[in-house]
């Protein structure tokens, strides 16, 4: 890339992260239909959110988190989310969270696009010093993903859900800024 600022921060060559929309929360609610992209998102039992519930999330005033639609560049349709939340300022560790709701765009490329913007705000505009994750270990196409991104696994919580009677663990990844790969094209 050899654009430069806030903007291309936020982009890359198929997607850019933006604010959603007052009318796209319908949308996202109905994300929450797909089973399986739920069971990779939350431990908790499975169940529907409706708009005004998430709307009321997205929208709550908390300093300690991020929150952006995913755009695809050409249609600026969402088709997904990411979220830095649990920012500890003091410490400047935060927590990561992706979601690529539109499942006809399941397995593209876009959420590690999307992440790749994610970190980039993290560390060049968030200036935190350390990201993480966690995922369970039957989300193979995840795990993947983060390790392409440069996270390392630091840990397991052994067993941590149950889905359709088999256990799994919960993993915990992370980066550090020092780790991470930056393309030297945004000024720090």
């Amino acid at each position: 890339m050899s654009r430069r600022g806030l903007g291309m921060l936020l982009e890359n060559e198929n997607i850019k992260l933006g604010p959603v929309l007052e009318d796209e929360f319908e949308k996202i609610a109905g994300w929450y239909w797909h089973e399986s992209l739920v069971r990779r998102l939350d431990a908790s039992p499975y169940r529907f959110r409706t708009a005004e519930e998430l709307k009321k999330w997205w929208l709550e005033k908390d300093d300690a988190a991020r929150r952006f639609g995913i755009r695809l560049n050409d249609t600026n349709a969402l088709i997904g989310f990411v979220e830095i939340d649990g920012i500890l300022w003091n410490h400047r560790n935060a927590w990561v969270s992706i979601a690529i709701g539109e499942s006809a765009e399941w397995g593209k490329g876009y959420g590690k696009e999307a992440m790749e913007c994610c970190i980039r705000y993290a560390f060049l505009e968030l200036n935190l010093h350390r990201l993480q994750l966690t995922v369970f270990s039957y989300n193979e196409s995840a795990i993947r993903l983060y390790a392409a991104l440069g996270f390392v696994k630091e840990g397991a919580h052994r067993e941590f859900i149950e889905r359709n009677g088999k256990k799994y663990d919960m993993l915990l990844y992370g980066l550090l800024r020092s780790e991470w790969q930056n393309d030297n094209d945004y000024p720090l």
